[in-house]
């Protein structure tokens, strides 16, 4: 079992581990946890969803035969983003899981698990694993060998998404922009639609994939760059909107078609919504702190469970609107938003792609701007990222090992600036005399080395990170 394991959000591995027992196991352990620490009872309704991965049917019919078998009742909500089934498990009160493996390639997959009351932490992570070869023992060798049908799909999840993010803004709030929706295999292609032609918005819908395609809003590929470029000027777009593989990470390109950074995006958010805490890891970008928008920060590690734990602090410390943000862009809404009328938009502490897409196109029409000028409200500072994929994970950390004890002073290859301090709260974080940034970690979900730098141009980010890949592959060869 070990080739399947939880990483930063949900449980991952590669398809072929991912078999009916095993996924039957995980659900199981999963019941047995929320029935002893929430007190879920026979009989409660659970909630499935899944991607657009072709392993993904295989795998949600498995879990949702494993919840019926154990006496629970199963609301299959079919292909919904992440943030669509959280919303509705919360309305419900009810337990949920997603079948996805989010950004990550098609020979993986995952699941990731919801309690009645949201996602679940680290503790709940350990939990599930404790009860796990109990529930091993108690399934039957035949689960293997079962192919079970889905039940039928109910489209509650996704009307509820739809109704909350045509709620969020003024009706036609959109009206008079065109904007693309770039589809590929996002399970939220047809949802982004419909939701910018209720807010008025002249829409096209463009490239639209019939097997998976892995976009990663943190390491976006040269034909996705490619294609917004073309497509902005070809269809003169005033904005390119997608999200990742499960539509809980968004992509933003302006009227030029540069897509905008992750966490620039979830600083935008941010401050449209009045927030005063606001919880983020330590890759984001320090134009947080320069920026003087937000009170309280607080930092912490990768992942939904820890910027989930830090939403926590800053609620725990007198908090009034807390947003946590990733950057891959993915916004967390961790309080109750004041709308115009009396309205409210209900707090959703996962991570969301339409809240921050529609956040910055009515931030943009609020200051009148493009929504390229949308960076230039914030300090000059730029980012950029990148990865080694199947990088072997003993090189890895034997990399960071090496960078941590890396002395101040120090100058490392491609690197103009001096060491002058280190963290290494997740991975190595190295901060040099000239302002530059460079920050190593290995990926929680895959096989991977990820690269994140901060410099005062984006040509110098750019080559910041393409120089510490170049160490990093020199270091594993």
């Amino acid at each position: 079992m070990t080739a399947v394991k939880f990483g930063t959000s949900g449980l991952r591995g590669r398809v072929e581990d991912l078999t009916n027992s095993l996924c039957r196991a995980y659900m199981r352990a999963f019941l047995q946890h929320m029935a002893q620490a929430h007190g879920l009872q026979p009989g409660s309704t659970v909630l499935v969803g899944r991607d657009l991965r072709a392993s993904s049917p295989r795998l949600a019919a498995a879990i949702c035969a494993e919840i019926a078998a154990e006496g629970f009742q199963v609301e299959n909500c079919g292909l919904v983003p992440t943030p669509a089934l959280a919303l509705a498990a919360l309305a419900g009160a009810a337990p949920a899981v997603m079948v996805t493996g989010s950004h990550i390639p098609e020979d993986r997959n995952g699941l990731k698990f919801y309690r009645p009351d949201g996602e679940i932490d680290k503790q709940d992570e350990t939990a599930i694993c404790g009860l796990l070869q109990t529930a091993a023992d108690k399934g039957q060798a035949a689960e293997a060998l079962e192919n079970p049908a889905l039940p039928p799909e109910n489209g509650r999840a996704r009307q509820a998404y739809i109704k909350r993010a045509l709620d969020f803004l003024p009706p036609q709030a959109l009206r008079g922009l065109h904007i693309g929706i770039y589809q590929h295999s996002s399970v939220a292609r047809d949802i982004l639609a419909d939701i910018m032609t209720g807010l008025g918005a002249e829409t096209t819908v463009l490239h639209r994939a019939e097997k998976f395609i892995a976009v990663d809003t943190e390491a976006l590929r040269e034909e996705d760059r490619r294609f917004a470029h073309n497509a902005a000027a070809e269809y003169r777009l005033d904005a390119l909107v997608s999200t990742d593989g499960d539509g809980d990470r968004p992509l933003i390109a302006d009227e030029k078609g540069e897509f905008l950074p992750g966490d620039s995006i979830g600083i935008l958010t941010a401050w449209f919504l009045q927030a005063d805490s606001v919880a983020t890891p330590v890759t984001t970008t320090t134009v947080l702190e320069k920026s003087g928008f937000f009170p309280h920060i607080y930092r912490c590690r990768v992942g939904s469970p820890f910027v989930l734990a830090a939403m926590k602090a800053a609620k725990e410390a007198g908090g009034r609107l807390i947003v946590g943000f990733e950057a891959n862009g993915g916004v967390l809404l961790g309080s109750p938003v004041p709308l115009p009328g009396g309205r409210v938009l209900a707090a959703l502490p996962t991570r969301d792609a339409v809240l921050p897409i529609l956040s910055l196109l009515a931030l943009a029409r609020q200051r009148n701007l493009p929504l390229g000028g949308l960076q230039a409200l914030l300090p000059a500072r730029f980012t950029a990222a990148d990865r080694l994929q199947n990088y072997p994970p003993e090189a890895a950390a034997v990399l960071l090992a090496q960078l941590a004890a890396t002395a101040p002073g120090a100058h490392l290859a491609g690197v103009s600036g001096k060491l002058v301090a280190r963290d290494t709260v997740d991975g190595v974080r190295l901060s040099f005399d000239n302002g530059d940034i460079l920050h190593f970690r290995s990926s929680g979900n895959a096989p991977e080395l990820r690269c994140y730098s901060e410099a005062a141009s984006q040509a110098e980010a750019a080559a910041l990170v393409q120089a510490g890949l170049a160490l990093a592959a020199q270091a594993a060869a």
